[in-house]
């Protein structure tokens, strides 16, 4: 059984949803979290702070959910760090599209602050089972 998880980045060009995120996860979760406000501000952050995983928003501008997870794909020191979507378009064939690009779920947005880090655990869990 992996271990359990502890450390989240979170990449979102929206600050309250970065500021929501935050009180979600160490708050009511209790993990470590490291906010971007950009995919490419994750690019950069996750190797010094080395997350379990990271939670990508879809729409960003720059580069966007699905772009930043190619780049972190084609980094070999980042490449296996399990990847999660959040997104306001919720239908099946959109979220199946962002599963096939190698997530390992998508959690819909407006998220529920008492539940995400509940949800990210769950995923967690499916991803290592």
């Amino acid at each position: 059984m992996a271990d359990p998880l502890a450390r989240v980045l979170v990449a979102d060009d929206a600050a309250d949803i970065r500021m929501v995120a935050r009180l979600a996860l160490e708050k009511v979760g209790g993990l470590i979290v490291q906010l971007c406000a950009s995919g490419e501000e994750a690019i950069v952050a996750a190797p010094a702070f080395q997350p379990d995983l990271i939670l990508l928003d879809v729409m960003m501008p720059g580069w966007d959910g699905p772009r930043t997870l190619a780049e972190l794909r084609a980094r070999a020191d980042l490449a296996a760090i399990p990847v999660a979507f959040f997104t306001g378009r919720s239908d099946p064939a959109e979220i199946a599209r962002l599963l096939a690009l190698g997530a390992i779920g998508v959690l819909p947005k407006p998220f529920d602050a008492m539940k995400l880090a509940a949800d990210l655990r769950a995923l967690w869990e499916r991803h290592h089972a």
